[in-house]
């Protein structure tokens, strides 16, 4: 009898049928094998107009433990409401949204692991034309593929390792990551430059990924913009680069072949690209404007590596009210 277990369905019809029989609360108690102090209770609290029901009184203990329990973050609809339209409407990662919460209101009212957990329990789901929302989130557990060279070379004016320091450290604006996001083949592409200190992002779409293309686009894009550096990889597109170097008298340096990390910022930036462009999907019918909308929106998206500021906040030296 010294058990900590609630009663169960079982043991409250038990109760209630030896209740009617007139059984006193120690007799029900030893049947049942409870100490009378918790027969007692039981009757005390689930009775209703001096009758004992099963089914009644397991609905009210249910009733009690659900108001008991410790609320969750995401019950609360206004937070709810506001990691769904964040994470679905404006892609950010859970982790963007708990830290820039934190930024604005001093406190998130939730955690990422929060909205991870929420994210995989289904809450979210069939809120994007039936699809589960987890395949939102950035990594979908694809894997990446082995390096293998299929493009041509190209004659490189510095490689990598001649890039200024100021440009490792991150340090000062200017020194830019460039690289071109496809759509569907032999169709137009999207020029992307991305600035090492704060992940600014600057480009738009190219009629076609080709050099002369690319050359034209370029320093259109980075007009008006600090220049200390640009690094590329080597793709053929890039292969009119000292021509850009003759006009807006900004260095090109090549990153090795597959060496992606080198330049890391900008690989992340043309990931969460894919998220408006899908690989393979023809570009025609994308509008610069579209394209510019959508590179507005991530240079406003908080980022962890800012504090949970934005690259346009940053870059601009501007404050932004985003919640």
């Amino acid at each position: 009898m010294g058990r900590q277990v609630h009663l169960t369905l079982h043991e409250r019809e038990d109760i209630m049928l030896m209740r009617r029989d007139g059984r006193g609360v120690s007799e029900i108690a030893r049947a049942i094998g409870r100490s009378k102090s918790t027969v007692s209770r039981e009757l005390k609290r689930n009775s209703c107009e001096r009758f004992y029901r099963a089914s009644t009184a397991q609905r009210r203990y249910e009733g009690r433990r659900l108001a008991c329990r410790r609320r969750r973050a995401l019950d609360d609809e206004r937070v709810f409401n506001l990691v769904r339209d964040k994470f679905l409407e404006e892609q950010r990662s859970p982790e963007q949204i708990e830290g820039r919460l934190a930024l604005e209101l001093g406190r998130s009212p939730v955690s990422d692991t929060t909205i991870y957990r929420g994210i995989h329990a289904g809450r979210f789901d069939g809120r994007i034309g039936g699809r589960k929302a987890k395949r939102r989130l950035r990594h979908r557990g694809k894997r990446r593929r082995g390096p293998s060279e299929r493009r041509g070379k190209i004659r490189v004016s510095h490689e990598i390792s001649e890039r200024p320091a100021a440009a490792e450290g991150r340090g000062e604006p200017g020194h830019w990551e460039g690289d071109t996001v496809a759509g569907k083949a032999g169709g137009p592409c999207l020029l992307t430059l991305v600035d090492r200190k704060d992940g600014f992002l600057v480009g738009g779409k190219c009629r076609r990924k080709t050099a002369e293309c690319v050359r034209r686009k370029m320093p259109r894009a980075l007009e008006g913009q600090p220049l200390g550096s640009v690094t590329l990889d080597r793709g053929k597109e890039f292969a009119d680069h000292a021509q850009v170097t003759a006009e807006i008298g900004v260095e090109f340096y090549f990153a090795l072949p597959h060496h992606p990390w080198q330049r890391g910022t900008n690989e992340n930036t043309d990931g969460l690209l894919r998220e408006y462009f899908p690989k393979g999907e023809s570009l025609a019918r994308v509008s610069e404007k579209q394209v510019q909308e959508v590179y507005d929106r991530l240079n406003r998206r908080p980022r962890k590596r800012l504090g949970y500021r934005t690259p346009y906040e940053v870059h601009c030296s501007e404050t932004l009210h985003l919640i």
